[in-house]
């Protein structure tokens, strides 16, 4: 690390992190980038990506990412690997803690993501990109014409398997309760579709097959009676949410009551100088243009602040 004390500190290197570093690098303040513990974001988990616009045939979401980040260091950001774990954001320069080092801030974007809740199955890490999702907006598309499952009970399971229904010629939610936490609209909303068929009381012990890198089922385990067996399946989708990467501002900085940080204008939280972008203030559209969208926004603020204030 370069200076005692940087112009701008970016936490995270996903699509938002990367896109902040890029414009305050080309703006000469030098950024410092922290990757985190999830370098890359939930593109290094993802595989072709279509919807980024400017890539016709698609990309794949890891060489999306590292393109970002070469292209960021070409004009000066400096990225390290480490994770936050303390920040003071109570005086300036900001102080942050990342283990044994400390790094100083005089503005600082927080890229830091949200990370997909998963079940913790056996085969379920090998699989992800492979038929294991938590973005049916990004791997919808290619499961069309197939019988897939949506794991959940939330509004953001059956949002999930509603918009799956574009694609798949069947999708089953598949819930351990036999009640449903989603809001009473969203749950109509889902029973009412044709397409849409209900598994409740049941959890999901493995998923198969991870030998031949694709989907094909799932072992089930019915929670009433036992009963274990293979359900046959193209595709999961993980509806149970996100984590936001946030818990090193608790208590400093305004956080809804999933942990996602609250802001105003599109990035400022109530820090100045301190403003958040990408999916850990974006529980809504959670896609990699919206996040490049924010980091863009909040890399111009942090180089207005530091005009302003004789950065």
């Amino acid at each position: 690390m370069n200076d005692s004390i940087r112009n701008v500190v970016v936490v995270g290197s996903g699509c938002a992190g990367h896109t902040a570093a890029l414009y305050t690098a080309r703006a000469k303040l030098n950024p410092l980038v922290i990757e985190g513990h999830e370098p890359g974001g939930q593109l290094s988990l993802t595989t072709l990506v279509e919807n980024f616009p400017g890539f016709p045939e698609g990309v794949q979401g890891p060489e999306l990412v590292e393109n970002m980040r070469k292209q960021a260091t070409r004009f000066g950001a400096e990225y390290i690997m480490g994770h936050v774990n303390e920040a003071d954001l109570t005086r300036r320069p900001f102080t942050l803690s990342l283990g044994k080092d400390t790094v100083q801030a005089r503005t600082l974007i927080i890229a830091s993501g949200a990370s997909a809740r998963w079940l913790g199955l056996p085969n379920e890490q090998a699989l992800i990109g492979h038929g294991v999702s938590s973005c049916a907006t990004c791997d919808g598309f290619f499961f069309s014409g197939k019988e897939i499952t949506v794991i959940g009970g939330g509004d953001s399971a059956m949002e999930e398997a509603t918009f799956l229904t574009r694609f798949a010629t069947k999708v089953t939610i598949i819930h351990r309760r036999s009640e449903f936490r989603a809001s009473k609209i969203m749950l109509e909303r889902a029973q009412k579709n044709e397409r849409i068929k209900f598994l409740t009381d049941t959890i999901v012990e493995d998923v198969l097959d991870a030998e031949k890198k694709e989907v094909t089922a799932l072992k089930l385990r019915n929670l009433k009676n036992s009963k274990i067996w293979d359900f046959p399946t193209s595709a999961m989708f993980l509806g149970i949410g996100h984590i936001p990467n946030a818990k090193m501002f608790e208590g400093q900085l305004d956080m809804d009551q999933d942990g996602y940080l609250k802001t105003t204008h599109y990035v400022f939280t109530q820090v100045p100088g301190v403003y958040a972008c990408g999916d850990v203030q974006d529980r809504r559209y959670r896609q990699a243009i919206t996040a490049a969208g924010t980091g863009c926004m909040a890399a111009l603020e942090a180089e207005k602040f530091l005009e302003e204030h004789g950065g």
